[in-house]
């Protein structure tokens, strides 16, 4: 478990990904993103995640440009999305990722969706890559266990990575078990249910209790399940105060009855029906 923010998980490849990051989804490309990463990397945030879709890369890569920190130590997500899927289209929009980027290398590359009929080929250009050394971790977004069952059946590099919709909504148990083993590391998106869970009586007693956020208390489960954590924001009080989770322990009860409130209730798309 990670007890501070630059504190990092390591991959089955050996690969060392920080445990907690800053999510960059629908984040307004130009001043808007460049602000939020450059705000994270100035409060000792060292992971950022983008993607594709996001449109927002350039500012992603030009926020780490001038953030004064050395390349080496921050660690960039991307993903390919669904239109570009496929063994040379993925190659193609990969290069259109670091370009826009304007960086060497990605420290992580996903498959966003898993697209029927064409994630296999998509992951082949994923090996290809890293194999390369053009990315030193890739993995998949968005895959319940019969799709990583079936990519696994064929791939040569086991995914070190699946990103999902995580949340004490949305606890994801069977996926969860099946990532732990098979030596992939769980990682959450929307990890505060777009802030739909703030005024939850269970969540608000827990703060309370530790005098702190609601949000807080739902990034601190995130840490104490072992699960790599991405929230999103553009201000940088909440930038700050997302990351002060480090202070305080849920005890076992308070995980239990995080765990309780489960719904298999997503805000975003059913990997199944997508």
């Amino acid at each position: 478990m990670i007890t501070h923010l630059q504190d990092t998980v390591t991959l089955s490849n050996g690969v060392k990904i920080p445990g907690f990051g800053l999510g960059v989804y629908k984040v307004e490309d130009g001043d808007t993103v460049i602000h939020a990463v450059s705000s994270a990397l100035k409060n000792g945030y060292r992971h950022i995640d983008t993607a594709t879709i996001y449109d927002n890369e350039k500012g992603v890569g030009q926020a780490v440009k001038e953030s004064g920190v050395p390349r080496e130590e921050i660690f960039i997500t991307s993903k390919v999305w669904n239109d570009d899927q496929g063994y040379e289209s993925t190659l193609k929009a990969f290069e259109e990722t670091l370009e826009k980027l304007d960086t060497e290398y990605l420290d992580l590359y996903l498959i966003h969706w898993p697209v029927s009929g064409k994630y296999k080929d998509t992951y082949r250009a994923l090996e290809k890559l890293y194999e390369e050394g053009k990315v030193r971790a890739i993995g998949v977004s968005n895959f319940h266990v019969h799709h990583l069952e079936d990519l696994m059946n064929d791939c040569t590099i086991t995914p070190m990575i699946d990103q999902v919709e995580f949340h004490p909504h949305l606890t994801q148990s069977d996926l969860r078990k099946f990532c732990q083993e098979n030596n992939i590391q769980f990682e959450a998106w929307s990890p505060l249910k777009k802030g739909r869970l703030f005024e939850d009586p269970t969540l608000m007693e827990i703060a309370e209790t530790h005098g702190k956020t609601v949000a807080q208390v739902m990034l601190r489960w995130d840490i104490q399940h072992d699960v790599v954590t991405i929230p999103k924001s553009i201000r940088e009080k909440r930038i700050v105060e997302n990351a002060d989770v480090f202070d305080f322990t849920l005890s076992e009860e308070e995980m239990k009855r995080i765990d309780e409130m489960n719904r298999d209730e997503r805000t975003g798309s059913n990997p199944d029906t997508f």
